[in-house]
């Protein structure tokens, strides 16, 4: 069974706290309505470590430019039943989740 970050769409944007692998990240979440996608900024300890990653569904967040400072787990938007291909506003947290894969 696959763990999911719960996003609160009804208050985007908005920046909250996960524990990752018991590390402490700060994520902000915005949503561009012209073009209809997602983007996530990722922070740690304050330092911000990204801005604008867009969630593109079946691709792991932060993949292009991860270190050290990032999450030790994938963060995947996906569909567990398998019948979306994109993230959209109408899916986003009702077919479509933030998956935390170890």
């Amino acid at each position: 069974m696959l763990e999911y970050i719960p996003i609160e769409k009804e208050n985007i944007p908005y920046r909250f706290e996960i524990e990752l692998e018991a590390e402490v990240f700060e994520m902000e979440i915005r949503y561009n309505d012209l073009y209809d996608f997602f983007t996530i900024d990722l922070y740690k300890d304050g330092e911000p470590l990204v801005y604008g990653e867009k969630v593109v569904y079946g691709v792991p967040l932060f993949q292009d430019v991860r270190d050290s400072r990032f999450p030790a787990v994938d963060i995947v938007p996906k569909d567990e039943a398998g019948l979306e291909n994109q993230v959209t506003y109408e899916n986003f947290q009702k077919t479509v989740f933030l998956a935390v894969v170890r």
